[in-house]
């Protein structure tokens, strides 16, 4: 594994000043204008960066930071725009170092239902366009609250998936269970299928994760545990059982 690079981890942390600091000032600008809607920021500190159970940042930690617009309507509907941004280590001699992905949607809820149907372009400033790593997703989520817990079932679509590998389907169950004392309990079971998984250069897989977070004065700790069901000769490594420790701020 390349050893982590400080300059890429810099940068990251460069770009959360981008995204949550103006947020106050975009909020009270947003006030003032009287115009519809509430922007939230987090940032956040992790270990690892990993995506769908293949590590992101070459087992290194990352930083990253979001803002998000929300709406919502007395009918039960709503919609939302975000913006998030992580650093990145593909190992590609440096092609990529920062993700940046935009997301739009709408969202409905009625009694303990909610859906959420959207789209999500990532992108990697930087990165040669030959290598074709932009790409975009359409997304179906459909979850249900039982008070003691919710789960969730989701789907989401890719025409067009990460390095010109085809079109792209990644299914996930998850859940999560509020505990005492500020404790939450999460986990997921989820599969992703690539038309071309040589482009993409692993096969359709198998994923899973759990985590436990807690949350102190405004802080949320978590510790999750991620692993695929990939052999080693079909992902020599970042796509086996590790843990990975976060901590982050919302706003």
């Amino acid at each position: 594994m390349e050893r982590f690079h400080m300059k890429k981890f810099l940068m990251a942390l460069s770009l959360i000043p981008v995204l949550s600091l103006p947020s106050q000032s975009l909020a009270e600008e947003t006030k003032s204008l009287d115009l519809p809607g509430t922007i939230t920021g987090n940032v956040s500190f992790l270990s690892e960066y990993s995506f769908r159970g293949i590590t992101q940042s070459a087992e290194e930690p990352a930083a990253q930071g979001a803002l998000t617009w929300t709406n919502s309507y007395d009918s039960g509907l709503g919609s939302y725009l975000g913006i998030w941004g992580s650093n990145v280590d593909f190992n590609d001699s440096d092609e990529a170092s920062i993700e940046i992905d935009y997301s739009a949607g709408l969202t409905y809820s009625v009694d303990k239902w909610s859906f959420d149907l959207g789209a999500l372009y990532y992108t990697y400033p930087g990165a040669a366009s030959r290598l074709n790593y932009d790409y975009l997703e359409g997304q179906v989520i459909v979850g249900y609250n039982f008070d003691v817990a919710s789960v969730a079932a989701s789907f989401n679509y890719s025409p067009e998936n990460f390095g010109d590998s085809g079109d792209a389907q990644y299914y996930k169950l998850s859940g999560k269970v509020p505990l005492s004392h500020g404790f939450t309990l999460d986990g997921r079971l989820a599969r992703q299928e690539v038309e071309d998984n040589t482009a993409f250069a692993y096969p359709d897989y198998n994923e899973w994760g759990a985590g436990i977070s807690y949350n102190i004065e405004g802080i949320d700790l978590k510790a999750e545990y991620v692993d695929t069901d990939m052999s080693t000769t079909e992902c020599a490594d970042g796509c086996d059982a590790r843990g990975i420790f976060s901590v982050s701020k919302s706003f």
